[in-house]
């Protein structure tokens, strides 16, 4: 557990950061929701905050008055047990509370919470706090993906800023790295945060395996696409081939073919594809169809966290080959945090590493991200074992 100083001020400059990511928006760009996955701008700036209203002021800070009743209803997520909520594929709908409404809302809840911890000191809300600063970080990957996934949806596919570089080449050689063959204790085990997911540590036998020093690159992926990947059914799931065919999925999402070429849509534009760059916006169907395409696999999880000092990682999330399923012994909080992750448990998989979209300091070797195997707004990718 943190230091109370030092928590408050992390919390402090998390919610900073997480305006700083709206800076370049236009007003306009703040409500729009292209898909039901992908949150308006304003809606994460709302919902984070509201996650501190609920779960520390309303219950913690005597005489605090709710900001608005109806904020509930708008940002509550998926918290059941909270009560009644605004029906995700509508929050784009939300034009009123304005822009400048929601920042007021979040200056309000940041001065009360500051003034809270500066007035008591109360370290039992400590563990509280962590969750809330985290789950605000891993608001700012989601707002950050869904702002790319808002502007390349634009039409006229506007940059978003110059500051964020997506897609640098990976200069490393190809290398098989050998693991043996044994039992590999796998989970979190420290003091520091993590969440439920993560726990508990545990062993679990790996037969032999080699896993890439480097995940899949656009030119690799390409010679896939060239070679009729998309199209040879032998590479894909049943489930898979009937997305592919539905939805007429030909490449990665944001790719583009002008005039012969392939260009991408980035925070920074539209650019050309840098053949040595990490393919990145894949979903789980599409990364397996590209494994099979390569006579190999993707590792599973635990065979990711295994062999995870060997490589580099963190810049996309990657896909395994494992379903994203409760470690021994894992417990649900009580009330409304217990929602968090375990309820998920069913139907996704899960994702290891994190990605440039990650706030820094957030991802570790334990962490567990977790998508439906159609989903690819995510910086995803693609590492390979056999």
């Amino acid at each position: 557990m943190i230091l109370t100083d030092t928590l408050l001020n992390l919390f402090l400059n998390t919610r900073k950061e997480t305006a700083s990511l709206c800076a370049p928006l236009d007003v306009e760009d703040y409500v729009v929701q292209p898909m039901a996955d992908v949150s308006p701008p304003k809606w994460h700036l709302g919902h984070s905050t509201w996650f501190f209203e609920e779960f520390i002021l309303k219950p913690h800070a005597e005489g605090y008055r709710e900001y608005d009743a109806d904020f509930s209803f708008i940002f509550n997520s998926y918290y059941e047990t909270v009560g009644t909520r605004v029906v995700r594929s509508q929050r784009g709908n939300l034009s009123r509370p304005s822009v400048a409404d929601i920042y007021a809302y979040r200056h309000h809840v940041t001065d009360a919470v500051q003034a809270l911890y500066e007035e008591n000191h109360k370290a039992e809300l400590n563990d509280l706090m962590e969750i809330g600063i985290h789950h605000e970080k891993q608001h700012q990957e989601l707002l950050l993906t869904d702002i790319k996934y808002i502007l390349g949806n634009n039409p006229l596919l506007p940059a978003y800023s110059s500051g964020i570089k997506e897609h640098a080449p990976q200069t490393q050689p190809q290398e098989w790295i050998p693991m043996e063959e044994g039992i590999y204790s796998v989970g979190h085990n420290s003091e520091t945060f993590c969440y439920d997911n993560e726990l508990g540590r545990h062993k679990v036998y790996l037969q032999p395996y080699h896993i890439s020093n480097k995940l899949v690159t656009n030119a690799e992926y390409l010679a896939f696409m060239e070679a009729g990947g998309y199209g040879r059914f032998e590479f894909w799931h049943s489930e898979a081939w009937d997305w592919v065919q539905q939805h007429s999925v030909d490449s990665p999402l944001y790719w583009h073919k002008i005039d012969g070429e392939w260009w991408h849509y980035t925070l920074n534009g539209l650019q050309k594809i840098l053949p040595e760059a990490p393919v990145a916006h894949l979903s789980y169907f599409e990364a397996f169809a590209y494994a099979e395409y390569k006579n190999c696999r993707l590792p599973t999880e635990f065979e990711w966290e295994a062999a995870n000092a060997y490589f580099s990682w963190g810049s996309r999330w990657e896909w395994t080959e494992s379903a994203y399923l409760p470690y021994p012994h894992f417990q649900k909080a009580e009330g409304a945090l217990g929602e968090y992750n375990g309820k998920f448990m069913v139907n996704q998989k899960v994702l290891r590493g994190g990605s440039v979209a990650t706030p820094k300091n957030h991802t570790r070797p334990t962490y567990r991200n977790f998508f439906q195997p159609t989903k690819k707004w995510q910086y995803t990718g693609i590492r390979l074992a056999k």
